[in-house]
């Protein structure tokens, strides 16, 4: 089985959540973990800082460097990429997880979260990989991959929430180009979905899911992982889903994910 033992992943939003899961997956092969995340100091509605990602990580038997960088802001991510390569060598892999969420319709989107959605969806994931880039193209298994669903273009998935949907799909549209643009360069660029709604703090977004009805970040981690040891040249333009992934590993048992086992588990957005 592959490994990503001496791998640099850098991944954004990590201190919390699936980026954490990610991380703590690949730390367990030993793996260097750039914690790229604005959480410096603890939120009171917020679990995880890049302090306690790091801890985790490094308990877990990764090698950790937790930077506190917001992704909107251009100066701070790469000098971000470059301290990391600085650090360990080299960025073989960036997860581009950090997301903003608001499912709202129109007359109820404030222009402020209008932009948030878009500065760090859709901006932010083309602002880490450009700036990673240079990296990238100098590792010996490149991979970029980005938390975020195969486009579909049902109206009944813009109409409740078209500002994020927008923003969302951005992230999505920069697998496409990204994935045919970095052919030559032997970069893989996929992206990453779950097949139902995952116990993180975003739910706390949509109305009336319960965690138990959730499955753990860890499937998604694990499928992460066994995309990110795949060769490069031979897996890119991908839009993947957790489950089907882990399916073609060899995993028939998914009970270990559910938040409660047995309960109906709810599908996430994007999919039919």
């Amino acid at each position: 089985m592959g490994t990503l033992a001496g791998k640099t992943l850098f991944i954004t939003g990590a201190s919390r959540g699936i980026g954490l899961a990610i991380a703590l997956r690949a730390a367990r092969d030993g793996a260097n973990i750039v914690i790229a995340a604005k959480s410096g100091v603890p939120n009171p509605k917020l679990p995880g800082t890049i302090h306690t990602a790091a801890s985790a990580v490094e308990a877990a038997g990764g090698n950790a460097l937790a930077l506190q960088v917001d992704i909107r802001e251009e100066d701070q991510v790469r000098a971000a990429a470059a301290q990391a390569a600085e650090r360990f060598g080299g960025i073989d892999i960036v997860v581009n997880n950090a997301s903003a969420i608001w499912l709202a319709g129109t007359a109820d989107t404030p222009m402020k979260r209008y932009d948030l959605m878009h500065q760090v969806n859709t901006r932010g994931t083309f602002l880490v990989t450009q700036s990673c880039l240079p990296y990238l193209k100098q590792a010996a298994n490149p991979h970029v991959l980005m938390l975020s669903p195969p486009p579909n273009l049902d109206p009944k998935w813009f109409a409740p929430h078209t500002a994020y949907t927008i923003a969302k799909y951005g992230m999505s549209l920069c697998v496409l180009g990204m994935s045919a643009e970095f052919v030559p360069l032997g970069i893989a660029v996929n992206a990453l979905w779950p097949r139902t709604v995952i116990a993180t703090a975003a739910i706390g977004m949509i109305d009336g899911v319960k965690p138990e009805h959730c499955r753990k970040p860890e499937i998604v981690a694990d499928a992460a992982h066994a995309i990110l040891i795949r060769p490069s040249r031979d897996y890119t333009g991908h839009f993947a889903i957790d489950e089907n992934i882990l399916r073609e590993t060899g995993t028939t048992d998914f009970a270990f994910y559910a938040m409660q086992p047995g309960a109906p588990l709810l599908p996430d957005l994007f999919l039919d």
